[in-house]
């Protein structure tokens, strides 16, 4: 009989005892709650739900208050949503923002600098920060080195807590680290780069003075039929502009052709090495993209929005926070559910049903599909999702007719790009362009041309997992589609700019660091694919054939994009730099 079937039966288990076969247990298996620690968590929660698809925010509750998590807030955070203890810690040692202490071990210091060391700002030399940060900064700060914080234009970039100092300079961050200058700064600030990192955004008031939700309002008052709206979508070509392309008012009808009640998830998680076009017109117009959800969740039948926003991007949760909050109090039409929710440092949920999974609050790995989210996804319901780049064409397109966007572009193509455009060029930033215009025409006409001294050597056309291109590609449109057969995508439109000084096998190494560090491990060919990719490209001669084996096997197993296309610059490099690796 077992110990717990003993306890329960009158006499056995002091014969038990006597016998020598064991004990009554007093207490429950497992670590006991401790008060103090239960104190905090409940004062921390308040009357926020209990509900499991909010554990990513209550840990991030934990941490913004503590520093970290300890065993003992998460032993009572488990104990409080009445959770097992282990589903608790997988879920916070997943991300990268979470630091978990274990009992016994030393809490992180009370201020930590984030070193962003992705492809743009490697080219602006942090490195030399990382490397001379630790001893001047000393050992009551932590230095960390930093995936792609969504600042390409300002490379390179650091983060000092919660506040991001552009074209950082170790006299940079020394002065906010020895200030303790660790939240976002706002404009009302006296912090010296304050204007840089918050531009100032047009507000409720101000949207609605240019004429911002008549439209939808006239939609939700039956002034426009939903065919009509999804037809003028279809009609203008837009695709899916945070890097899959497909057809938004396609998928606008696939999803409103499902049972409802349906869902929409807004994925603004852009992290992808050298994107951040997001991130900028969010500082800048964040209701545009807002006008353009509610439209899209009334000519498809949502019943609730979610808007997934990545850790790094403190300065647009506090505009959304504060924006949403405004349109609710004075909605100019019939709101669904909105619902804002706080990545955790996690690259991964760039992928539509990693995001989904941490949505509903657990680690942020990929589903198999099918089903696929337009069918069975967050909360097994159908749901929509968007980009908000995409959204946020929504009103423009809808009041000038589809016409006026397919009527933009160059070469052939159709349509606008807001391209993200950081490297060796003059003026880096967001520049709205015709898409298929072409990487020589984007730098002379846009940028400013190259910078002084450099000599056009190469590009990513689409991020860190577009792939490399050399110069003598600089003539090929960039566009959905237009790059399949070099090899390269065009992704978010993600362009990174190399020159002379630079060496596409540099920049393709630091591509594969940035995979390894971000795989989730779920599936062996990527967790492992890139580790010994990475390691493989260590040596200066490059071994290609095992390389393009190994290259093959993750592009043909791995179960999301990820590990699909972390191959694409280790192949564009054998392809078009082998003089490189020889």
């Amino acid at each position: 009989m077992s110990e717990r079937a003993a306890s329960f039966a009158p006499g056995r288990a002091d014969s038990a005892k006597k016998k020598g076969r064991g004990k009554v247990r007093g207490t429950p298996k497992g670590r006991r709650v401790d008060p103090g620690a239960l104190k905090e968590v409940l004062e921390l929660l308040g009357d926020a739900p209990r509900r499991r698809d909010l554990l990513i925010e209550h840990l991030h509750r934990i941490q913004d208050r503590y520093g970290h998590l300890s065993a003992a807030h998460l032993v009572a955070l488990a104990s409080e949503m009445k959770m097992a203890m282990a589903e608790v810690y997988e879920v916070a040692t997943f991300y990268h923002h979470f630091d978990v202490v274990k009992e016994g071990d030393t809490a992180p210091p009370a201020i930590t600098v984030r070193v962003c060391d992705s492809i743009a700002c490697d080219l602006a030399g942090s490195h030399h920060l990382l490397e001379r940060l630790p001893s001047l900064l000393g050992s009551d700060v932590r230095v960390l080195h930093a995936p792609c914080v969504g600042r390409c234009e300002t490379a390179p970039v650091a983060v000092v807590g919660q506040n991001p100092i552009p074209l950082a300079t170790v006299e940079k961050i020394t002065a906010e680290v020895n200030a303790r200058h660790v939240t976002h700064p706002g404009r009302e600030t006296d912090s010296p780069h304050a204007n840089d990192v918050t531009p100032g955004h047009i507000g409720l008031a101000a949207y609605r003075a240019d004429g911002g939700y008549q439209l939808a309002a006239a939609c939700y008052a039956g002034e426009k039929s939903r065919d009509e709206v999804i037809a003028v979508m279809e009609n203008s070509g837009l695709r899916g502009l945070g890097g899959a392309g497909f057809p938004a008012g396609r998928k606008w009808k696939l999803v409103a052709a499902e049972p409802a009640p349906r869902l929409m998830a807004i994925n603004i998680d852009e992290g992808e090495p050298g994107t951040f076009k997001d991130r900028y017109y969010l500082e800048r117009d964040p209701h545009r993209f807002l006008e353009g959800a509610l439209i899209a969740a009334w000519a498809v039948g949502i019943e609730a929005v979610y808007v997934y926003l990545r850790d790094e991007y403190h300065g647009c949760r506090a505009i959304l926070q504060q924006e949403i909050a405004a349109l609710q109090a004075d909605p100019p039409c019939p709101l669904p559910a909105i619902h804002l929710r706080r990545g955790a440092g996690a690259y991964i949920c760039g992928e539509e049903s990693s995001m989904i999974e941490s949505i509903e609050g657990k680690r942020g790995e990929p589903r198999l599909r099918p089903p696929y989210v337009a069918q069975v996804g967050l909360f097994d319901r159908p749901t929509l999702e968007h980009n908000m780049e995409t959204l946020h064409w929504v009103r423009a397109i809808l009041e000038n007719g589809p016409e006026w966007f397919a009527d933009h572009g160059r070469h052939g193509r159709k349509g606008l790009r807001s391209f993200s455009v950081s490297g060796r060029v003059k003026k880096p930033g967001v520049h709205l362009a015709p898409a298929g215009i072409t990487l020589r025409e984007l730098v002379d006409e846009y940028c400013g041309g190259m910078l002084d001294g450099h000599e056009l050597y190469g590009y990513l056309p689409g991020g860190a997992s577009g792939g490399i291109l050399p110069a003598s590609k600089a003539d090929v449109p960039l566009d959905f589609d237009t790059l399949n057969e070099y090899g390269c995508f065009i992704g978010s439109a993600a362009i990174v700019v190399l020159s002379n000084r630079d060496t596409a096998a540099g920049a393709a190494r630091n591509l594969m660091k940035f995979f390894s560090d971000e795989s989730c491990g779920q599936c062996t060919p990527c967790r492992v694919g890139t580790v010994k990719a990475l390691d493989l490209m260590r040596d200066q001669r490059w071994d290609a054939p095992l390389l393009k084996e190994l290259s093959q096997a993750m592009m043909d197993a791995s179960i999301c994009g990820l590990g699909q296309a972390a191959p694409n610059p280790v192949l564009t490099v054998l392809k078009y730099f082998p003089k490189e690796v020889e």
